[in-house]
């Protein structure tokens, strides 16, 4: 079981009698008949009704409401969650949420809990006015969403200086991006459109945000990297063109890709990022962690939790581990140095000990501002 309370300016319009009597409504989570017993004769104001509380809970099942309902004399809200994971719907489920709805106030439920969310992470107000309206005159209980949503504000621009600076032939650079199948297309769409303001030329010239690869071999790298991608069955989104003029100047490109593919786990050192669908992080860290090398990776995500995991031992096996903020750059005062292929790099004087230990160097970003290494300026619109 969960608890919340709620105080008096929160509950006043939900429940008048119950707010005179003290200043905070009780409300206890219960997933189970058993459960919703307890609360009721532990004191309990009201009883959020869910299943499965191991994925923070689900829409009960029509049985155990009605078994509920018959057993507490308190008042019973619905969660109304067609699943676990996110709270970005789509309209099949939204649809399975609207008929939720209507089987709560049939089996006699004094209120629902609902949460919608945009892709972009904000309160989708449409979708929940429009559940509040079908709810009536049941009471309704917003539950702030929180999943997997990252601030792409701060997201778009770290990964496009990551795979586009230094025309990605730095060590850190970005090559693999691993993206929440909800968030997919919308990251994709933004990356490509900041992808295409990026100005290509003199690297000494202001203005300039890519210069040259190295050489005309560096160039038939370029080529054959994404001619691999494309083979395996990757899908390039933009880019893959060498510039008619002289020196090795080549366009940056963006391809979907798979994770297991060879050619994802080579390492080109050319502007190429690959954009890896995934359905939760314990599959992004599980894939980012299955590559022979481990010099930097980051998190973008306004989860705490989840921000916790990616620097623990479970998390990113990594030598640098960054939170909301990209993986390029060598953070003045951090120990540089990677692990499994990549070495451990930070054997010498005083440190020689700690070459035989895991290490991270961790950098959390919690503004919302994206600072960038050595203080480069690098603008796109995002």
């Amino acid at each position: 079981m969960g608890g919340s309370r709620e105080f008096t300016g929160l509950c006043a319009g939900v429940y008048p009698e119950t707010c005179m009597r003290k200043a905070f409504l009780f409300e206890l989570c219960a997933d189970s008949l058993e459960a919703a017993k307890v609360a009721q004769a532990g004191g309990a104001d009201r009883l959020e009704l869910c299943e499965d509380l191991a994925i923070s809970g689900v829409t009960p099942s029509e049985s155990l409401l009605a078994a509920t309902l018959g057993a507490v004399s308190i008042p019973v809200h619905v969660l109304i969650r067609p699943r676990g994971g996110d709270f970005v719907y789509s309209d099949a489920e939204f649809e399975l949420m609207r008929g939720q709805i209507e089987e709560a106030r049939s089996a006699g439920a004094a209120g629902v809990a609902v949460g919608v969310l945009l892709p972009t992470g904000r309160v989708d107000v449409e979708r929940t006015r429009e559940l509040v309206e079908l709810a009536r005159p049941m009471n309704v209980t917003f539950h702030r969403a929180f999943d997997e949503t990252a601030n792409l504000d701060l997201a778009v621009p770290a990964i496009v200086f990551g795979a586009v600076g230094t025309a990605g032939q730095r060590c850190t650079t970005t090559r693999r991006v691993f993206v929440h199948s909800s968030r997919a297309a919308e990251l994709e769409r933004r990356l490509v459109d900041a992808y295409s303001q990026v100005r290509i030329g003199d690297p000494l010239e202001p203005g300039t945000l890519m210069g040259p690869v190295i050489d005309s071999q560096a160039v038939e790298r370029y080529k054959s990297a994404i001619a691999a991608a494309r083979s395996a069955g990757g899908e390039l989104l933009c880019g893959g063109n060498v510039l008619s003029r002289p020196g090795n100047f080549v366009e940056p490109v963006i391809i979907r890709a798979r994770n297991e593919w060879s050619i994802v786990q080579t390492e080109t050192f050319a502007p190429i990022l690959y954009v890896i669908h995934v359905d939760s992080l314990a599959d992004a860290i599980a894939q980012q962690n299955a590559s022979a090398h481990g010099l930097s990776s980051a998190l973008f995500t306004d989860r705490l939790r989840h921000a916790e995991l990616f620097l623990s031992a479970a998390g990113s096996d990594c030598g640098i581990a960054n939170i909301n903020i990209g993986t390029s750059g060598a953070e003045i005062g951090g120990a540089f140095g990677g692990e499994k292929d990549t070495g451990g790099g930070r054997e010498s004087g005083s440190d020689a000990w700690k070459a035989y230990m895991r290490r991270q160097t961790n950098t959390i970003n919690w503004s919302r501002e994206l600072p960038l290494a050595q203080g480069i300026e690098f603008k796109v619109e995002s």
